[in-house]
């Protein structure tokens, strides 16, 4: 429309990467590539111009892991491994240093330098003087090869008094001055002893000659060596191994650091470097090692403050929440297997409705974040259950009876001080098809916008992959999905 002002186009800050850091009880770390955002718009990370190494695991990239919006340390890659598997579920990983918060190496002050002698010792201004080193380094009279004896003509290092300088002497009073270095000696006849070839001084040392000393034209008799260098120079073109269409100078980076120094212990069983022979030793892999903390890490090349997304419970609120969370757990648990007995016999039915089973919740957990920055929770409920036993002579089914179920629940309250559900989802192993299983792993601010999203591990018939979701006040918005990419 005429007259219509247009938004301004927001400025693209450049590359944003997520991953997660696998930091194993031994202290050893290892980086899964999640996604990468690149002008507004998320992308696998994984295959994300991946010629050889994907972008996000270029060695010397810095990626800061956060928990709950703090900064927990520094992790730089040193090398990307590519699993040999064919369908493995996390096909790229990268190796490199880990740096936990307070542990980085301080800074060396700078010291200024020693004053040179003469400065600083007096009020009086600074003279230069002869360097003490130099002296002693310099060649004296008698180890040169043409010196000769004291009397030969060369000049004493101070010189005698003169009719011009009559104090020019080493007793003057006078500092000394500067004077024209005498005349060298001419060179001696042909008949002199010093010249011949074949006697020399007792006192003085033989000198052996040199080869080439005497002669500066090369003698023509002898053959020169004209083989050629085995060294042959490279004509072809010179190509950046990794440009994906962009010069190097235009191409987006993420934060870039100091390469990590390259460990020996860092192969990982079923990983090799691009282009590298697997290798035959195997040991055990990493989850197996102990207890593997999965912490959100962002990689961005222009660094922004880092906000946290804690939220501090008061007194006594925190139990009333989890209450109000495990009686809707176990309420949509119920509407869940009730939905699903319509399929089953009518006796089954009967039965069920008769004993009005209360679903049992097992490793419950629930974090609350504000995501919002407004004061106000949003809270992610999970559990596992599973259903009690039926009564003797009741019928039944021993896969239903054995059973388990996982349920996830993404709520705030509202003004009224009820349960505002954004997402619930339940599901068994026969059912990840049509609804997957979701396991939170933290709030992270995915695109440095200061709004909060949350990071969930994903297992589905697919296979396992990540999902980034933004809770809004309706409903959670998916953001990334690896394992159904857009």
């Amino acid at each position: 429309m005429p007259g219509e002002r247009r938004p301004a186009k927001k400025k693209d800050s450049g590359p944003r990467a997520l991953a997660v850091l696998r930091l194993s009880a031994n202290g050893k770390a290892s980086l899964v590539p999640v996604a990468i955002l690149i002008n507004g718009k998320f992308w696998d990370a994984s295959a994300y111009k991946a010629d050889p190494v994907p972008m996000a695991l270029e060695p010397g990239t810095v990626y800061e892991g956060e928990r709950t919006g703090n900064s927990m340390g520094l992790f730089t890659v040193g090398n990307a491994l590519h699993s040999i598997a064919a369908n493995s579920q996390t096909p790229w990983l990268a190796t490199g240093s880990w740096k936990p918060t307070g542990t980085e190496s301080t800074t060396k002050e700078l010291k200024a330098e020693v004053a040179p002698v003469g400065i600083g010792d007096t009020d009086a201004p600074p003279r230069l003087t002869r360097d003490p080193n130099a002296v002693k380094a310099a060649p004296t009279a008698s180890s040169t090869p043409n010196s000769g004896t004291a009397g030969s003509g060369t000049a004493s290092s101070s010189a005698p008094p003169s009719a011009d300088n009559p104090k020019s002497g080493s007793d003057s009073d006078e500092p000394p001055r500067l004077t024209k270095p005498a005349s060298p000696p001419s060179e001696p006849p042909a008949s002199s002893p010093t010249a011949s070839t074949g006697s020399t001084t007792p006192n003085s040392p033989s000198m052996a000659p040199s080869a080439g000393a005497g002669d500066s034209k090369p003698d023509a008799s002898k053959p020169t060596d004209t083989k050629p260098s085995d060294a042959k120079p490279d004509n072809g073109p010179a190509i950046p191994k990794s440009d994906s269409g962009a010069s190097e100078a235009n191409r987006p980076r993420l934060r870039r650091g100091k390469p990590a120094e390259s460990f020996a212990d860092e192969e990982i069983p079923g990983y090799s470097k691009p282009g590298a022979k697997p290798s035959s030793k195997l040991s055990a892999p990493v989850a197996e090692q102990g207890d593997v903390q999965l912490i959100p890490a962002i990689s961005d090349a222009s660094t922004a403050p880092l906000r946290p997304f804690n939220f501090d419970w008061l007194k006594g609120e925190e139990e009333d929440r989890r209450k109000q969370m495990t009686d809707l757990a176990k309420q949509q648990i119920r509407a869940y297997v009730e939905a699903k007995a319509k399929a089953t016999t009518k006796a089954v039915r009967a039965a069920r409705s008769t004993t009005a089973q209360e679903p049992i919740l097992e490793t419950v957990k629930m974090a609350a974040y504000d995501v919002w920055r407004s004061n106000q929770p949003v809270m992610i409920f999970s559990a596992t259950a599973h259903m009690p036993a039926p009564p003797a002579g009741a019928p039944h089914s021993d896969v239903e009876s054995e059973l388990q179920y996982s349920i996830l629940i993404v709520a705030y309250p509202d003004t009224y001080n009820n349960l505002h559900k954004l997402y619930v989802a339940v599901t068994d192993k026969f059912h990840l098809d049509v609804t997957p299983h979701l396991e939170l792993i933290d709030a992270v601010d995915a695109d440095g916008d200061g709004v909060g999203e949350l990071l969930f591990r994903e297992t589905s018939d697919a296979g396992t992959g990540w999902a980034i979701y933004r809770p809004t006040a309706d409903k959670l918005w998916k953001m990334f999905d690896s394992l159904s990419p857009q």
